[in-house]
């Protein structure tokens, strides 16, 4: 591994080695926003979508983002603190881990306030065991929150935002005045007139006067 790389490790070793289900949030986090911004660039420098559209697009995407983002980081640290509570409480234990627990007359497990930690009298390899354990647990949880953000939650959220940023995108760019559909279907055109009584009256004295008729007959 080369020298430079081992800080990082390090880092990661400190920060994460305990807490695998916090490093997949974070994570997933990282990856939303790099996912987004690549997005928003592809975006803007797309020559081939007019100005007006990318004045709607981009807002769009960065609403979009902060949304996934969000709704991401929320359900799965929820799920993950979910999962972590019901672990160190004791009511979820492996099976080696309870029976110690059990053998060594620990009261209290699974209650509220108890904490395997602190209270189970754990030896070294029972503490690997638990530690382990909860590890799986919060990849578990953690993963549960995903799936349940990324393909329930977030669509739902997202899709109706969007809904009503493109409904007010619309209503921006067509006219508000000279709307026909709220004129009567007899003045949607100018050159089509409602006949009224007056027009036939005039017309039918116009045509007497044109061609004047005689009350009697002749042969």
């Amino acid at each position: 591994m080369a020298n430079f790389l081992k800080p990082f490790v390090n880092w990661v070793a400190k920060n994460y080695g305990d807490n695998v289900g916090k490093m997949l949030i974070h994570t997933g986090v990282i990856g939303w926003i790099l996912s987004s911004a690549a997005q928003v660039v592809a975006i803007m420098i797309n020559d081939k979508i007019p100005k007006k559209q990318k004045l709607y697009m981009i807002p769009q995407e960065i609403a979009d983002a902060g949304v996934n983002i969000i709704s991401f980081y929320l359900i799965t640290q929820t799920c993950k603190s979910l999962g972590s509570k019901l672990v160190d409480s004791g009511r979820w234990l492996s099976g080696p881990v309870r029976k110690f627990l059990l053998d060594n007359n620990i009261q209290n497990v699974g209650k509220k306030g108890f904490d395997v930690l602190t209270q189970g009298q754990l030896t070294p390899e029972m503490m690997t065991k638990f530690k382990e354990f909860r590890s799986g647990m919060d990849v578990l949880f953690t993963t549960a929150g995903s799936i349940l953000s990324c393909n329930i939650v977030t669509p739902i959220v997202r899709n109706e935002i969007a809904a009503n940023r493109q409904k007010k995108f619309i209503a921006d760019l067509e006219p508000t005045t000279n709307d026909v559909s709220n004129q009567s279907i007899f003045n949607q055109n100018s050159y089509k007139r409602r006949p009224t009584m007056d027009a036939f009256i005039d017309g039918t004295y116009s045509r007497q006067r044109v061609y004047p008729t005689s009350s009697s007959l002749k042969i």
